[in-house]
Order: structure tokens, then sequence, then C-alpha cells
């Protein structure tokens, strides 16, 4: 037989008080004695009662809760933006609503409008490699529902983000190949119609225009952001025959889906082709060769974003649009760190 839920009538009749008192001293009302209070939250714990939020928050006119809505969770990036997330929310009494787009334009629609629906404080998004339609955004600032992009950004006006510089990350990286002797450079861009995508290969090109070197276009592949792009690219220069000395990824999944190719076909990493990613993950450590990449600061880029939603919260409609954007540096391992041609390595400048 289910168990019927506690409400503040049952704690109100075993306390002989009314339920206005009862409903104060749960709220920690200044009305209420803090004797009275701890004896009521004292018999509400006994009693099992849990509040009922969503009436709660009909009458506070403010959920507590954030809506967010993310590409992928099984991905160290985002695994550790939303740990972040969670924590800092918890810190300041907030829950989080967590969705999730499987990089599906369709669904991150239908998150949006159930997270409305759910009368969310604020949402933070970091669009699918899908989206392309900003309508359910606009739709947002309609509403007035204060709304951070992150990291994935789409092209509109008037608009809260958060990013990386990846242009100036990708540039770091190409640079830092280059100067230990690399020119036979491939890139595997993911899709550049998405910003992250789209500054990652731009970063890229700037480097190799900066040091003079042309780009075969050839090694410049577009497809996606996951591991299964990162294979097919690498078995599909494989196949032709037309591997490039270095490959640099614009995420690290793309990178897993390299060294899982590479180890099919007996391509060494990083003897017979080196690499660097975009993006940094804990599993870098464990693949051998280990990983070198960008880094980006998964703890200031959560900080930000939750320091920037909750200043549009509490001050609404009276803070401008705000574009922050942070630094990256460069995790050198064991990939990318020595060119190396044929009898003659160069080690990495001291």
């Amino acid at each position: 037989m289910r168990e019927k839920a506690v409400t503040l009538s049952d704690i109100a009749r075993r306390l002989n008080f009314s339920t206005v008192t009862i409903s104060k001293a749960l709220r920690d009302h200044p009305d209420i004695s803090l004797a009275t209070k701890k004896l009521v939250k004292q018999t509400a714990e006994e009693l099992g009662y849990t509040p009922n939020i969503m009436a709660r928050n009909l009458s506070a006119r403010r959920s507590r809760t954030i809506g967010v809505v993310l590409p992928k969770i099984a991905h160290f990036f985002f695994s550790s933006i939303i740990e972040n997330i969670y924590n800092i929310a918890f810190a300041n009494n907030y829950e989080v609503i967590l969705t999730v787009s499987q990089e599906s334009a369709e669904r991150e629609k239908r998150h949006i409008h159930t997270l409305l629906a759910m009368k969310v404080d604020g949402i933070i998004v970091s669009i699918t490699q899908e989206t392309r339609n900003y309508e359910v955004f606009q739709l947002v600032q309609r509403r007035g529902v204060p709304l951070v992009f992150m990291d994935r950004i789409p092209v509109m006006e008037g608009i809260n983000t958060v990013s990386v510089d990846d242009r100036s990350g990708a540039f770091k990286a190409i640079d830092h190949a280059i100067q230990l002797g690399y020119r036979r450079i491939g890139h595997l861009s993911g899709y550049t119609d998405v910003n992250i995508g789209r500054d990652r290969k731009q970063g890229f090109l700037d480097a190799m225009q900066h040091h003079g070197i042309p780009v075969n276009s050839d090694w410049v592949l577009e497809g996606g952001f996951g591991e299964d792009f990162g294979y097919d690219a690498f078995m599909r220069l494989h196949k032709a025959r037309n591997l490039p000395d270095l490959l640099f990824t614009v995420t690290y999944p793309v990178a897993v889906g390299v060294y899982t190719a590479a180890r099919e076909v007996g391509v060494r990493i990083p003897q017979d082709l080196d690499l660097i990613c975009f993006g940094n993950a804990k599993m870098q450590d464990f693949l051998s060769p280990r990983l070198s990449c960008v880094d980006q600061n998964t703890t200031a880029i959560s900080k930000s974003t939750m320091d920037l939603l909750f200043e549009t919260i509490l001050q609404h409609d009276e803070t401008a649009p705000r574009t922050i954007t942070i630094p990256t540096d460069i995790v050198l391992r064991e990939t990318c760190t020595g060119f190396k041609s044929i009898g003659s390595p160069v080690s990495v400048p001291a």
C-alpha cells in the first residue's frame, strides 16, 4: 500500500499549531521564535515531511532551480562542467535540472520548452552540432528568462556567453608543433557551422599562415566532434596513403577515434603520426602514448557561467549582455613533444 505524503496539516495536528505557524517556521520567518522553528523542523523530519517545492515556487515567484541543456555528458569536458555547476548551485541553495540533447536540435528545443514550463529561474545552454534555428532561444529571451550560452554559442545578438579563446588556443597548438619542426600538418575540424569548430579551424589556419606554411586541403577534414569522426577521418587518409606527419583534432574524443583507427592498422603514435588535440581529460593520461592538448579550464568556465547567470537572475533587465572569454594553456604529455624525421629526432626547446 502506497504511503500517504505528510502535509503541513499533519505537522500542525501533531503540535497543535496552526498550519500558518508551521509554514512560517519551515521558511524561517522572523515572526516565529527559534525554539518553535526548531520544534517544527524536528517534528517535520520525524514524520518524513517533504515540502511541495512547486507550490512554494508559485507563491514565491522564484523556483530556485536552474535548467541546463548540454549536447553530451559522456564527455569529460561536459561531465566536469556539470559537476562544477551542481556544486556551485548547491552552495547557493539552488537545484539543477539537467537535460541532454544528444546532439539533436529537436531534443534541444523540446528540453528548453520543458524547462520554461517548469518555471526555472535561468537556463544554461551549450548548443548541438545540428542547431541552426534559434527561434526557441528567442522565445526564452521574450519570456524574460535569464539565459547564458556556454562553450557552443549561436550567432545571435544580445546574448550572454562564456567560452574559451578557441582561436588562440588552436594557434598555440599549431605554433608549438611548427616550432618543433612539423610542416605536414592536418586538422580534423568538426563542424565549422558551430563556433568551436569554426574558431579552432581558424586558429589552425592562422598559425600555418603566420609561419608561411601552405595548407594541404586533403589533410583538413570536417565531420563532427566525436570518436566516430576521428576514426573515419583517419581511415580515409590512411586508405588514400596520404597521412600528414601530425594531426590536430578539434576535440579529444576525435583524437581517441584516431588512436583506435591507428592501432587497428598498425600506425604508431607518435612515431608514424603525431597528434595533439583541443580539450583536456583525465583519461588522456591513460592513453598510450599520453596525449598532449590545449587545456580548457572547466572550473573557470563553470564559475564564470554561474556567476553570470546569478547576476542576470538578480538584476534581470538591468544588466547588459556580456561576453566572457577564458584563456587556454597547452598541456604537454607524450605526443607532440619532439619532431621525428627519419633518423633525426628534434628535442623540445627548453
